[in-house]
């Protein structure tokens, strides 16, 4: 390279390397997609785990193949009850050093003049049950969001069942885990899909091959439990830099067949007046606990999709990445969509309204794309 350049002046050499790195930074953009993303599944779909987590066994036929599924809570169809999962939320404070210049990514500290991403996120409708969910004209009740879509999602039972809930507890939140990125799995730069300014990546893989780790410091966390990590401003990629950018957040599952530990990561990303933002504050978390609920150990495979069954996967490509909004305290909160178990060709279905979705998606057939 240096023989390369020996001919050209300073000022033309400097041209040469700030276009070559424009055209690089480009391609890193270009690449760029916003998307969730699930670990190798790790246990045998036809094993009964016998964890303190609530968890129940199903099945669904389609095309004449039986679809077995392990959910978290009870069977809706045979229970009167509710089932209350305890809550871990694990802040990290990542810090992203460049020279002698040093990043820091807080989710515990005050956004502007507001709560800071932890208490925002404890006072969503994740955590809070105030909203009255109305799906096309049909009461599902005055819960938690999530609740409210897996009361949505066998309506049919819960319609006889009417006591029948899957409530989040009331979030511990632990001591803040400070992170040094090293500087081979994670850098600070931008993103057209997150906020204006600066933002931090981490490679995926490092994050998971560390989680568990982490997770170890605190010995409040059980295989009862469900723990989940929140980052602030701050993606997760496919790569160490922004080319293998944007994950939004993950759900995953280790330890033993017989008792996993279940845990969950997602991205609250600062809101913008000027564009959409993936993963707006609580949308990646709506997201990762639907999946959590409905397939916590991520091996529920079923062959109508060819894939596992992740039911918020199909709808994260819609406007706004499938987000609703709702307002409560003055904050408006985004929420994804989820698809219920007729998408994946549940039949009969026992969705209410005999919808595909919680918010009611125009899907015409099992397995359509949304995006």
């Amino acid at each position: 390279m240096k023989q390369r350049f020996t001919a050209l002046s300073s000022f033309a050499a400097l041209l040469v390397v700030a276009s070559l790195a424009a055209a690089a930074f480009a391609q890193e953009q270009s690449t760029q997609k916003p998307m969730f993303k699930h670990p190798t599944p790790h246990f045998d779909q036809n094993a009964v785990p016998t964890t303190a987590l609530t968890t129940w066994n199903g099945t669904f036929v389609y095309q004449g193949k039986t679809n077995h599924f392990v959910m978290v809570g009870t069977d809706p169809s045979a229970t009167n009850t509710t089932t209350t999962v305890p809550v871990y939320i694990i802040p990290v404070k990542f810090g992203f050093t460049k020279g002698t210049t040093t990043k820091v990514f807080d989710p515990t500290k005050p956004i502007g003049s507001g709560d800071s991403a932890v208490n925002q996120t404890i006072a969503s409708p994740i955590f809070q049950s105030s909203v009255d969910y109305v799906q096309g004209g049909t009461d599902i009740g005055t819960t938690q969001y999530e609740d409210a879509f897996q009361r949505g999602n066998f309506w049919t039972d819960v319609m006889t069942n009417t006591d029948y809930h899957l409530i989040l507890g009331t979030p511990t939140v632990l001591p803040t885990l400070t992170v040094k990125v090293p500087a081979a799995d994670g850098t600070t730069g931008t993103s057209s899909y997150g906020p204006a300014g600066t933002l931090g990546i981490v490679s995926f893989n490092w994050f998971t091959t560390e989680a568990p780790t982490w997770i170890k410091h605190y010995p409040q966390i059980t295989p009862s439990s469900l723990a989940i990590f929140i980052t602030y401003n701050v993606y997760l990629s496919e790569t160490s830099n922004f080319g293998g950018c944007c994950i939004g957040g993950f759900h995953d599952a280790y330890g033993s067949a017989s008792s996993p530990q279940t845990y969950s990561q997602f991205s609250f990303m600062g809101q913008s007046t000027t564009r959409e933002v993936f993963s707006s504050d609580v949308s990646a978390l709506s997201h990762e606990v639907g999946e959590w609920i409905d397939d916590p150990y991520i091996d529920n495979t079923q062959g109508a999709c060819g894939g596992i069954l992740e039911d918020g996967d199909p709808l994260e490509g819609e406007a706004d990445y499938g987000d609703h909004i709702y307002t409560l305290g003055g904050y408006s909160y985004h929420v994804q969509d989820l698809v219920f178990l007729k998408y994946f060709g549940q039949t009969p279905s026992t969705s209410v309204n005999n919808w595909w979705s919680f918010q009611g998606f125009p899907f015409t057939t099992v397995c359509q794309t949304g995006q």
